[in-house]
This record gives structure tokens, sequence and C-alpha cells, in this order.
């Protein structure tokens, strides 16, 4: 009966949530948000701002990308692959990874800039949290301009 109860509860407070994006007036957006610093509580300031523009809006209305280039890799960035880098800081920590995990399970895109993987000698497989080949584009300040342009607000946190 409890299991019962608490997913009725879960689940009015999620409808509620959905609801009052709605009553809001926010509507459907698609957004892109840009990474290129490698300071972590800016970065961590960033997956939170990301995660209350979910709460804000609902998932099932947003379409959310997070591109990163040149120190914004370190986002993603192994700390024991530091040393195989031309970047300073790796703050890819337990903490950081699970709230990616929590923002990807939401329909949040991470993508990261090709240009970077070859100028800071990043190997995306071993070095880099959770990146398959799909996740890479070309350039990433080509990929914004390419995003603002199908129209993504562009968002630096």
């Amino acid at each position: 009966m409890r299991y019962f109860t608490a997913l009725a509860l879960a689940l009015s407070v999620f409808a509620l949530g959905a609801t009052a994006s709605i009553a809001q007036g926010y509507g459907k957006q698609k957004v892109v948000y840009h990474i290129n610093y490698d300071n972590s509580k800016k970065q961590t300031g960033a997956m939170r701002n990301i995660q209350n523009h979910i709460n804000a809006v609902g998932k099932e209305n947003l379409e959310l990308k997070v591109v990163m280039h040149g120190k914004g890799l370190s986002l993603l960035l192994e700390p024991d692959s530091l040393k195989n880098t031309k970047l300073k800081y790796g703050n890819a920590t337990d903490i950081m990874t699970a709230r990616i995990d929590g923002l990807k399970q939401q329909g949040v895109k991470f993508q990261v800039c090709a240009n970077t993987l070859k100028g800071k000698k990043i190997d995306y497989e071993n070095d880099l949290y959770d990146v398959t080949k799909g996740d890479i584009v070309p350039s990433g300040v080509a990929e914004l301009a390419k995003l603002q342009g199908q129209g993504y607000a562009y968002i630096r946190p």
C-alpha cells in the first residue's frame, strides 16, 4: 500500500511540475548551453542552471544541448587522464559524473569539439567521461552558430 501511495505522490508531483511549466507560459524551448572554461565551481553552477531550467520548463518541453570546446572539455575529463592531455584540470569527479548522468537521463545532449580533442591531445574514448563518436562535432563554435541559426537560444552560464 505504501508503495502505491508513494508512486501516486511522485506522479502527482511530476504532473504538477509539468502543469506549472505550462501555466508559466514557457512552452517548447530549444536551448544550447556553452561551456568553454575549466573552473569547476562555474561548471557545477552551469549543471545546476541546466537542472533548474529543466525543472521550470519540463523535460518534455525542452530540447537542450551543452556544447563544450577548449578548456570546457575539462567538465568531462577524467582526473586520471590529465597527464595525457594539454588541459590543467579534470573535473569529471564522481559528483560531477552523477550530475551529468542525471541530465542525460532527462534528454540533455553533451557535444564535444573535435578541434579541441586534436589540439589538446584528448582521446575521447579513454580520457573523457561517457563520450561516444556521435557526441563529437567538428567545431564547437561552428556548432553554436549552427544551433542558433536553427532557433536555439544561447546561454553561457
